[in-house]
């Protein structure tokens, strides 16, 4: 089994199109105002969003990257607002964490093998 897509909702797709467009996602459907689909540029999956007057409570998306620090160094210099800047976690991921413009948590991370075979895996 393979992940195909998140979907999450946004009340504005224009604004959704460019933060996830800033973070390097490439959009593959736009079907504004109800609709856009990004292809992740690493793994082929894929991530959308739909339109909604109120977006998902509680929703969180996770985005790995090989390079986290710079990249966020990147989107910091371009004006993306962190809401912590890249640190190693207990769980040995590094992450770094930021919101979209409709309130969805939105951490970027690297965890290499630790992501699929931490040391305490089943």
């Amino acid at each position: 089994m393979r992940l195909n897509q998140v979907t999450i909702t946004a009340p504005d797709l224009d604004k959704a199109w460019d933060f996830y467009c800033g973070i390097g996602l490439i959009p593959i459907v736009d079907s504004r105002p109800r609709y856009i689909r990004f292809l992740c540029s690493d793994g082929g999956s894929t991530f959308s969003i739909h339109q909604g007057a109120t977006p998902g409570s509680g929703t969180t998306v996770y985005f790995e990257l090989d390079n986290l620090d710079e990249r966020v160094g990147q989107l910091k210099a371009a004006g993306f607002i962190f809401t912590s800047d890249p640190e190693d976690k207990r769980w040995l991921w590094r992450e770094a964490e930021l919101f979209d413009p409709a309130g969805n948590r939105i951490i970027l991370y690297f965890a290499g093998s630790n992501r699929l075979d931490p040391p305490w895996r089943v």
